[in-house]
C-alpha cells in the first residue's frame, strides 16, 4: 500500500481536523460544515470513504513534521535524549539533562501530535458504523485503528505517566476539562485494545499495503507494553506467536534493512512509511556530515563505541584482542555500520575525517561536536535531496521480536539452554555481515547483561534505548554521567590541545538526570493552562 497510502496522505491530511485535541478553540468554528474540507456530516458512505478516513489515521506528516513516535528524526531524537549521544542544538539532550520544564516545545510537541492521531483514529472508529461496506474488512479496519492508537497511548503512558484517556469525539467543553487516568489505566486499555485486535488482522499483507498494521505488528506493540509492566510468561507468550507465525526473519545483511532498496525486507514489522518526491522525510539533511551536504547535527558518544564488544564475543574489558590504542579494530561490525569514526570510515569512496587541525568540515571542534557521527541510515544508493527521502524507517524490527522473547523468558524464570539462545539471540548476531561469536552462557545475571548490550548495540537511533533504560530503571544512572566523544591521544598526561579523559578520549558533555522527577516528562503547560483539571507531574 506506500504508494497508495502515501498519494492519499496528500489529500487527508487535517481531514477531520474538528476531531478534539486536547486544546481550546472557538465553538463558532463547529457551527457550520468547512467549505474547504470534506465534512463528517457528508462523507462517511462507501468503502473508499473508509479507506482515506484509515490513511487519515497513519498520516503523521512527511518531510519537515515531528515530533512524535513515528517519524525517523524523532526516533532518533528519542535516543539522544537516552545517552547515546547528542544533537547539535541540544533539542533532546534538554530532555534529560536536568533541565527540562513543562514549557519546553518538544515535550508540547509529542503530546499534540500522538493526541492528532489518537483524534484521528477516535473519529474513524465513531463514525465507521455508518459505512456500507463488507462487514469482516471493515472489522479487520476497526483493529487495524485500534492498533494504531494504542501505540500513542502506551508510549504516552511510557513518557507522561497518567494522561487523558480519550476514546470517544469530545466537544469543546468537554476537552477543556478531561482528566488525567492513571498510568496503569491507560496501559490496561492499550492491553486490552490489542488483546482484542491482532486475531482480527492479517499476518501477511500484498505489496499495495505495504506499512499497514498486520497482526505481528498488533503483537509486538503488545509485547514492547507487557515488558514495561514486568508482564514477563504474557511478553513471552505473545512474542512467541509472533514467532511461530513464520511471518519474519533476520535479513542478512545489517546495512540494507535501513536503506531504500530493500525497504527492510522481512525483517521489519512495523515502519513508518515514506515515497521520494511525494512524502520524503528530512532525516538525512540532519544525519549527513557536512563533508556529503548534511548539517551533522547529531553527536554520538564514546559510550555507546565502548559498548560494543570486540569481534571475539568479549567486552573490551575483557577481550585480549581489544587495543587500547587502537580501540576501533577487532570489534563487532556494528560499530562499523552504526557510527563515523575519524580516518577509518568511508562514505562513497571518501574518508570521514574530525581530527582538529585539519581542513575538514566535520572538525570536531569546529561546533558543538563529539568527533562521532551516525552511520547508520546513510544510503550509499541514494544521491538525491537530503531534505527528500523516501526510505522508511523501521519502527519494529523483527530482531526486537527475537530478543524481547528472550529477555521475557529470562524474567519469567523459564529454562534458558542453548536451543533458546541459538533461536533469538544468536540469530541476530549470526546474520551474514555480523557473524559475532553465538552466546553460550546461560547464567540469568551475565545472560541479562548480555541481552541489555544487545539491545543497545542492534538498535541504536532506532528510538528504543530511552524505552529500554526506563524500564529496566537504569535511567538515573544511565543520564548522569560525564560523556565523552572520539580518541584523541595516546599519551594523555602530555596531551594539552583539548580537555581529555585518563584514556584519550574527548571530555564532552555532561548529563544532570533528576532523579525521581526526570523518569517522566512534564505535562505540557500550554495544555495545563487550557484545561486546569490536568494536574502537573511531580518535580515540574
Amino acid at each position: 500500500m506506500k504508494t497508495n497510502m502515501i498519494c492519499r496522505l496528500l489529500v487527508v491530511t487535517t481531514i477531520f481536523s474538528s476531531s478534539v485535541l486536547l486544546n481550546g478553540c472557538s465553538k463558532d468554528f463547529f457551527d457550520k460544515n468547512p467549505l474547504d474540507a470534506i465534512s463528517d456530516a457528508t462523507f462517511w458512505k462507501t468503502e473508499s470513504d473508509a479507506m482515506l478516513a484509515l490513511t487519515g489515521c497513519y498520516n503523521t506528516g512527511g518531510f519537515w513534521k515531528g515530533e512524535d513516535f513515528w517519524t525517523p528524526r524523532s526516533m532518533v531524537f528519542l535516543d539522544m535524549m537516552a545517552g547515546n549521544g547528542s544533537e547539535k542544538e541540544s533539542i533532546p539532550d534538554r530532555m534529560t539533562d536536568g533541565t527540562l520544564n513543562s514549557a519546553y516545545w518538544v515535550v508540547e510537541s509529542y503530546w499534540k501530535n500522538s493526541y492528532q492521531k489518537i483524534a484521528a483514529c477516535n473519529n474513524f472508529l465513531d463514525h465507521i458504523d455508518l459505512v456500507s461496506m463488507d462487514n469482516d474488512l471493515k472489522a479487520s479496519l476497526v483493529a487495524e485503528v485500534r492498533t494504531l492508537r494504542a501505540y500513542e497511548y502506551f508510549n504516552l503512558g511510557l513518557y507522561y505517566g497518567g494522561v487523558p484517556l480519550v476514546k470517544n469525539i469530545l466537544s469543546i467543553d468537554q476537552a477543556n476539562s478531561v482528566e488525567r487516568a492513571s498510568r496503569d489505566e491507560v496501559w490496561d486499555f492499550a492491553e486490552t485494545e490489542l488483546d482484542e485486535s491482532y486475531g482480527l488482522l492479517p499476518n501477511t499483507r500484498p505489496t499495495s499495503e505495504s506499512g499497514r498494521i498486520t497482526a505481528g505488528a498488533a503483537l509486538a506493540i503488545q509485547g514492547r507494553l507487557l515488558m514495561a509492566r514486568e508482564k514477563w510468561s504474557s511478553a513471552q507468550e505473545v512474542y512467541k506467536k509472533v514467532i511461530d507465525a513464520k511471518v519474519y526473519e533476520i535479513t542478512p545483511n545489517y546495512q540494507s534493512v535501513f536503506n531504500l532498496g530493500n525497504g527492510g525486507g522481512k525483517e521489519v514489522v512495523l515502519s513508518s512509511q515514506y515515497k521520494e518526491d511525494v512524502f520524503g522525510h528530512v532525516l538525512l539533511q540532519y544525519l549527513y556530515p557536512e563533508t556529503w551536504g548534511g548539517w551533522h547535527q547529531f553527536s554520538p558518544y564514546n559510550e555507546l563505541v565502548k559498548s560494543f564488544e570486540c569481534s571475539d564475543g568479549k567486552t573490551i574489558e575483557e577481550s585480549p584482542t581489544y587495543e587500547v590504542h587502537n580501540p576501533y579494530v577487532n570489534r563487532d561490525p556494528r560499530l562499523d555500520y552504526t557510527i563515523l569514526i575519524s580516518d577509518r570510515s568511508t562514505f562513497k569512496g571518501q574518508t570521514y575525517v574530525s581530527r582538529p587541525g585539519t581542513s575538514s568540515p566535520d572538525r570536531f571542534n569546529r561546533y558543538n561536536w563529539s568527533g562521532y557521527s551516525i552511520r547508520k541510515f546513510m544510503d550509499e544508493s541514494f544521491d538525491g535531496n537530503l531534505m527528500n527521502y523516501g526510505a522508511n524507517f523501521p519502527l519494529i524490527r523483527y530482531a526486537e521480536v527475537l530478543l524481547g522473547y528472550l529477555e521475557s523468558a529470562l524474567e519469567a524464570g523459564s529454562t534458558l539452554d542453548q536451543t533458546l539462545l541459538d533461536n533469538t539471540i544468536n540469530l541476530v548476531r549470526g546474520r551474514a555481515d555480523v557473524q559475532m561469536p553465538a552466546v553460550t552462557l546461560t547464567d540469568r545475571n551475565v545472560l541479562r547483561n548480555i541481552i541489555r548490550r544487545e539491545r543497545r548495540v542492534e538498535f541504536a537511533f532506532e528510538g528504543l534505548r530511552y524505552y529500554d533504560i526506563l524500564r529496566w530503571g537504569i535511567a538515573g544512572t544511565e543520564l548522569n554521567w560525564q560523556f565523552t566523544g572520539m580518541k584523541l591521544t595516546n599519551t594523555p598526561n602530555t596531551y594539552n590541545d583539548f580537555a581529555v579523559d585518563a584514556e584519550g578520549y574527548l571530555i564532552y558533555q555532561k548529563r544532570a538526570f533528576k532523579v525521581g522527577v526526570n523518569e517522566l516528562w512534564p505535562i505540557p503547560l500550554s495544555e495545563i493552562q487550557i484545561n486546569p483539571k490536568l494536574t502537573q507531574n511531580k518535580g515540574y
